[in-house]
């Protein structure tokens, strides 16, 4: 694995287990805004805990190159969940990092999702 790989997979893998555990510290509020977005309450509960397992296991750089993969799958799901609530004008607040991020979704979600996803390219190739 190059320098680079291992950067790209420690700042995504960093990046799902920050994203998790905001949702998970969020409590009651992260599934009310998730449903906000049109996600299903069991889907809701499981999200946080997805993201925090995948990115330890990127971080501890095990099962490679799948959770790798799984989270570049996860990306392209949110952004097209986030690109389809844009397109019918729809502009529920952001809770990707919990507390950090209530934001109204925006076009800035689909570019920050697109630089996270070249990141996790770097981390894969």
């Amino acid at each position: 694995m190059s320098l680079a790989q291992y950067g790209a997979s420690l700042v995504i893998g960093i990046v799902f287990v920050v994203a998790g555990g905001a949702k998970v510290a969020r409590g009651v509020e992260w599934p009310s805004q998730a449903r906000q977005m049109g996600v299903p309450s069991w889907l809701a509960a499981i999200v946080p805990w997805w993201e925090i397992v995948v990115g330890s296991l990127i971080i501890a750089g095990l099962g490679t190159p799948l959770p790798e993969l799984a989270a570049g799958t996860t990306l392209i799901v949110f952004t097209g969940l986030i690109a389809r609530l844009l397109r019918r004008g729809e502009h529920p607040p952001c809770s990707c990092f919990g507390a950090w991020s209530s934001a109204p979704l925006g076009v800035r979600h689909i570019v920050r999702n697109a630089a996270f996803l070249a990141i996790t390219a770097v981390a894969i190739a």
